[in-house]
């Protein structure tokens, strides 16, 4: 073999070598690019389930991958629309412990069958999902009698309060005065389907209230909203700045949620 030949396989080699050394290269990157987008970037944390109807409910929060929060809520399953009770009744859900950051302390779901007052707007079977900022004990002392009337009617100072939201009259036991956006549809000339309410007890705020009917969760609806925002809170923690009520088909089941979780 001549000095030319052997010069020119060299090359040859090298560039082979060259070649496959960044192949190897190329596919350790895609490889490496590949197990970090299926890494999951957020975690969500379960509560034990309840029964609810013909089917089950249980709350939830999602965290972030460096832990923070990034949403709350309820998922129920599809039978849980139906088998329900004739008479109203709450199911209690405490919330995972990993949903400490939030301003929340647990779920109320209230299930009206024949809805509640004011008559011609909410009297139509519905879920009121609340989720309280106070503990069940603190819940006890709101009782709604004549000799609470003061606490029900106080309100809370300007920049509490949710923009453009008013005071309702009056309070239930164990729930608060409600707050209602007079510019929401049911208010305006449309049926009530979904609206969100804020709630309030000795001008403080204690919970916060998706409400969707029977017949809108049968629409199987995909729906999200930004929340009109009082200008700041009285104490630091995760709160929403959005809500969502959907369905989803793979997993038949309902969730309704706090969505946009922002540190205020």
């Amino acid at each position: 073999m001549n000095k030319s030949r052997i010069v020119c396989c060299l090359c040859m080699l090298a560039l082979t070598s060259l070649i496959f050394s960044g192949c190897v290269e190329e596919e350790s990157r895609i490889q490496a690019a590949t197990q970090e987008e299926n890494q999951p970037l957020t975690e969500t944390f379960t509560s034990e389930s309840k029964a609810l109807g013909d089917g089950i409910v249980y709350s939830w929060v999602t965290l972030d991958a460096e832990g923070k929060t990034c949403a709350v809520g309820v998922n129920f399953t599809e039978l849980a629309v139906s088998g329900l009770p004739a008479e109203a009744a709450e199911y209690t859900l405490p919330l995972p412990g990993e949903a400490s950051a939030t301003a929340f302390n647990h779920i109320g779901i209230e299930w009206s069958p024949k809805g509640h007052e004011p008559q011609g707007i909410y009297d139509r079977p519905h879920f009121d999902v609340r989720f309280y900022m106070t503990d069940q004990k603190e819940r006890d002392r709101i009782t709604a009698t004549e000799e609470d009337m003061t606490n029900l009617s106080r309100e809370p100072e300007p920049e509490y309060i949710p923009e453009g939201y008013v005071a309702t009259p009056g309070g239930v036991p164990r729930i608060g005065a409600h707050w209602i956006d007079p510019t929401s549809p049911e208010f305006n000339g449309q049926p009530f389907e979904e609206t969100f309410i804020y709630g309030f007890y000795d001008g403080e705020m204690v919970f916060v209230e998706p409400m969707a009917t029977i017949d809108f969760l049968k629409t199987k609806p995909e729906l999200t909203k930004p929340l009109k925002l009082p200008e700041s809170y009285p104490t630091e923690a995760y709160y929403p700045t959005s809500y969502s009520i959907r369905y989803d088909k793979k997993m038949e089941i309902y969730t309704v949620a706090l969505e946009g979780m922002t540190l205020r």
